[in-house]
This record gives structure tokens, sequence and C-alpha cells, in this order.
């Protein structure tokens, strides 16, 4: 597959950016991997071809956004044909709990940033009839418990998603989203030390309120099965090759088991996950 065909991607430095960047550098498309420090592009280039181009891309900096673009631009001379709007954060937790600042943080990067980063790239897309590929999450399917805030910025991806779609058609372009399940990704990692930091610093009295929810949700995340990231790569990678993409992309067993509770009624639902989290009184 050496189609010399341009991709820009968000959040390179590790996951599903990293997997979709080296793999599609592999299969020989010319990859512009957005990072936000050097020494993760410095990283980046010690396992990728000549052709993948670290690029400094901070979707939440509109300097950094535009500095990029330009760049990207005259060294193609316009002709990017897919955009992988990956770059996203997870913090996860009680609403109550969560402090404004960390809300605000999530929505900035997973929807303003995207948004930000998607219309920045749209006039060369276009040129080119391209793709943009939104990485979501099974979250977009069902808000559990204890996940609200990243739950909600991804509904907000899903929804973004859906309207792109239909006005690109004007255009003959493809906007398609990408829902993945649990991933192994140093994500996790980021999300243990945000809740450890979280439940130091509130107060007991409200965390032994959440007692039952925080340990569901920890019990929900050990227990769910994760696919490596490559398998992520490899449906990006077919998402942008197919004469016709979907609009979704399932991947993981958990995700399309999701999918079918998502059909049941919402009362039902609540009592399920209501029932779960009870038990760990």
């Amino acid at each position: 597959m050496n189609n010399g065909k341009t991709i820009v991607i968000t959040g390179t430095s590790s996951g599903i950016g990293k997997a979709c960047a080296l793999y599609l550098d592999k299969m020989g498309f010319k990859v512009y991997a957005g990072v936000r420090k050097q020494v993760d592009g410095d990283n980046l280039k010690k396992e990728s071809s000549d052709k993948l181009s670290p690029i400094i891309l901070d979707v939440n900096n509109t300097e950094s956004i535009n500095a990029a673009v330009s760049i990207i631009k005259k060294e193609t001379d316009g002709n990017v044909f897919g955009l992988i709007n990956n770059a996203g954060i997870g913090q996860g937790g009680p609403l109550e709990i969560i402090p404004v600042s960390e809300i605000r943080k999530v929505m900035e990067i997973n929807v303003i940033g995207l948004v930000a980063v998607t219309q920045a790239f749209l006039p060369m897309l276009r040129k080119n009839k391209g793709r943009i590929i939104n990485i979501g999450s099974s979250t977009s399917i069902i808000a559990f418990p204890g996940a609200s805030i990243y739950a909600a910025s991804k509904f907000a991806v899903r929804a973004l998603t859906d309207s792109l779609r239909v006005e690109l058609k004007l255009f003959d372009m493809h906007a398609v989203l990408i829902v993945p399940g649990h991933v192994e990704t140093v994500l996790w990692n980021k999300e243990d030390d945000f809740k450890d930091k979280i439940r130091n610093t509130i107060d007991s009295k409200i965390a032994q309120l959440y007692a039952p929810l925080i340990k569901y949700g920890d019990k929900l995340i050990a227990e769910t099965p994760r696919i490596p990231a490559i398998e992520v790569a490899k449906v990006v990678t077919n998402s942008l090759t197919v004469k016709n993409p979907k609009a979704y992309y399932y991947i993981g067993s958990d995700t399309k088991s999701i999918s079918i509770l998502a059909r049941l009624p919402k009362r039902l639902l609540d009592w399920m996950f209501y029932k779960r989290i009870k038990v760990m009184i």
C-alpha cells in the first residue's frame, strides 16, 4: 500500500496515535505526526521511516496549530488527504469531586482542540477530497457512572462527527468515527495518577459517600479486556483506504457489548448500574 498520500495525526506520543503513525508509515503513507514535545518526536523517529515527520502540534494552542498548518501546506503544496483527530485526555470520577478546572481542560483538549484542528486543515482536505477520522470511545455510546466528564466530551465528538459527515458530502468527502473500547495505552497510567491525586485531596466524608461508586469503577476497569493499539491503527487505515467508509467503526468486544446494552430502556439500564454499585457497599 504505497500510495504516498499525506496524513496528519494529532497526539502521537503514545497509545493509539503512535500506533496509527507507525502503522500508516509502514503502509507507505506520508505521515505528519503531531506531538507537543520535541523529545516525543525524536523518539518516534527512531521507530519510523524517513517519510514520517514529527511536527509540534498542540491542539490547545492556536499558534501551534497555525504553525503546523503553515509548515505542512508549504511542504506538501497543500496536498493533505487525511486528518486523524486522536489527541485527548481522560479524567474519571464522580461529577461532584472533579475540579471545574479539570473539566475545562478535558473539554478544551477533547472537543475544542479537535474542532480547531479540523477547521484549520479543512481547506487542504477539501482540495483533495480527503477524510477526517475522529477517535471516539465506547463512552460515547453509554455514559457510565463515574465517567461523566470524559463521556460528555466523547458524546460531543460523536455529535460533531455526525454533523460533519453530512456537511462534507457537499465536497465528496468523508468523516468517520472510530469507537474503540479499552485499549492498551499509557492513558490508563495518567488516569490512575489523576484518580490518586483527586482521592488524596477530597474531603474524607465525600470520599466515603462515593466509595461504592469508586470501587465499582475500579473493578470495571480492571476486569475489562484491553485491545492492542495496533488493532485500532489497522481499522483507521482501512477507513482511510476503502472507497466508502462506514460512519462508525466499533472495535473490541466491550464496545460491541455496550452497543447492545444501549438498546435497553434507560430505566432498566440505570437499574442495572445501580444494582452493581450497591453491592460494593
